[in-house]
């Protein structure tokens, strides 16, 4: 099992909107990113577990739990023209783009970027590393475990 931290901007889909689907499980669609999508198609197993970030918001941070419901598939909005996610070299039989399932299994008290910088147990987060913009990121299990058996405790 691996764990992860996936960025979402609540003003798209947040940990609520997610909450409110059916089967609480979204598709993560529109990562243009190689690296992100590379951990995806690569490297995520149905049951990693998630942490599901808030970006680009007025509070960044953690804000629920979550796992990976599906492996990677085709991400669909790569062969929309009406998308802003469109990929015009992409075709149905040679995607460029992929996603998986993401199934939101808690919303949790927001645990912003300055106080994971406060402790020194998450000094090497990757996602906290200077110049880091990468939407998905792996995360250390004793860095998960620290999160979530001290933070959300």
């Amino acid at each position: 099992m691996r764990y992860w931290l996936m960025k979402s901007e609540p003003s798209v889909v947040g940990i609520d909107d997610v909450l409110a689907m059916p089967n609480q499980t979204v598709d993560w669609w529109g990562v243009r990113n190689y690296q992100a999508r590379n951990f995806m198609r690569d490297q995520m197993s149905v049951g990693d577990k998630v942490f599901f970030y808030h970006s680009n918001c007025k509070e960044p941070g953690i804000a629920g739990l979550a796992e990976v419901a599906k492996k990677a598939y085709p991400d669909r909005t790569q062969f929309d023209p009406d998308s802003p996610y469109f990929d015009p070299k992409a075709t149905p039989e040679s995607p460029r783009w992929m996603n998986v399932d993401v199934k939101a299994t808690q919303k949790t008290r927001l645990i912003g970027l300055d106080e994971l910088r406060a402790h020194p147990e998450l000094g090497n987060m990757r996602t906290l590393q200077r110049g880091n913009r990468l939407s998905i990121t792996p995360v250390d299990p004793a860095e998960w475990n620290f999160i979530v058996n001290r933070l959300l405790k």
